[in-house]
């Protein structure tokens, strides 16, 4: 008898280490999943963006494919999840590169992504570390293969700023304004730079009003107004949602030989009492209020949470060094007091 309940006992015994175990397996597995906890894609003339958020870095793969022409991402560690089911739904007919893609298990530990291309392009992938309200995010640009033959210049400035040669493509010399008196002599160039765009939505309002979509419209109502005017001539450096780097949008504005450079903001404050326009110039000596540090401090996380795959970049650095010319803030303050 008791030799049948040894047994019987070293039976439970083996039989619950065995369940500890697997637990224990189970659990170490569950823990290696990433969860990914939103998609969304962005398509745009120039380019389109498909970022991939998650609770932690993902690792990937990316090849092509021909007959026809793919681009396939590989995440590993990854489940598939209605998040990622849904991103196929989110492919617009008007999409520029992309015209489908399909997302499914390709093994047990591989999620692989498929997207069908309108055309050939190049494409970029890289990360972005959690920043503002974002995880994670796996970011893939779809760029066109055969950029230098369109007459696009947002896309040759995106390009040059991959390649690290923006600084080349705008030397100082050629970024100042043109010869003669502006208004007299020649019109008055303007750029009117509307913020944010695509991953960067700006300020968000009470009713979901994003401010990349406020100042849109609003550039577009001005280029309308000075477009009237027989002494000037207005550009964008965006006409449409989509994001472009700080150096980028300066450097489309040398490269038109701006006389003026209006960026467009619609701005949140922790009061509601404000009203009215603002207008806000660098100060020398850094941030002069606490309306100036909060301005400071979101306008400058633009571009980290728009997303750009390159930092420290040279061109940048001349730019703010340009910027905070005494003479340079002395006009822009002087400018925005008449507006």
């Amino acid at each position: 008898m008791s030799g049948s309940n040894t047994a019987i006992s070293r039976r439970r015994l083996l039989q619950g280490a065995g369940a500890m175990w697997l637990l224990s397996v189970s659990q170490v597995s569950l823990a290696a999943v990433s969860q990914v906890v939103a998609v969304r894609v962005w398509p745009a003339s120039s380019y389109t963006r498909v970022t991939v958020e998650s609770n932690r870095q993902l690792k990937y793969k990316q090849f092509a494919l021909s007959n026809p022409e793919r681009v396939v991402v590989d995440i590993e560690d990854v489940n598939l999840n209605s998040v990622l089911k849904g991103m196929a739904a989110q492919i617009r007919a008007d999409d520029p590169f992309i015209k489908s893609a399909r997302v499914g298990q390709f093994d047990p530990q591989t999620v692989r992504m498929v997207f069908e291309l309108k055309q050939n392009v190049k494409p970029q992938l890289f990360a972005l570390a959690p920043v503002a309200g974002f995880k994670e995010r796996l970011v893939m640009d779809l760029y066109p293969a055969n950029a230098q033959d369109m007459q696009d210049p947002l896309l040759a400035l995106l390009e040059d700023y991959n390649k690290g040669d923006l600084e080349k493509q705008v030397p100082p010399a050629q970024s100042g304004p043109q010869p003669g008196k502006a208004g007299r002599d020649r019109p008055i160039v303007i750029m009117l730079d509307p913020g944010h765009g695509g991953e960067d939505s700006g300020a968000v309002g009470k009713y979901k009003t994003r401010e990349k979509d406020v100042v849109l419209q609003i550039a577009r109502r001005l280029r309308s107004l000075i477009e009237k005017e027989g002494n000037m001539k207005v550009y964008m450096t965006r006409n449409e949602d989509i994001f472009i780097p700080l150096q980028v949008r300066v450097a489309k504005a040398q490269k038109q030989r701006a006389d003026l450079f209006v960026s467009i903001h619609a701005d949140a404050f922790t009061s509601r009492q404000p009203s009215g326009s603002s207008v806000f110039a660098l100060s020398t000596k850094g941030a002069t209020s606490t309306a100036a540090k909060y301005l400071a401090q979101t306008q400058n996380a633009s571009d980290l949470i728009g997303g750009v795959s390159k930092s420290g970049d040279r061109y940048v650095d001349h730019t703010m060094f340009d910027m905070v010319q005494s003479l340079t803030i002395a006009d822009s303050l002087k400018f925005g007091k008449r507006c």
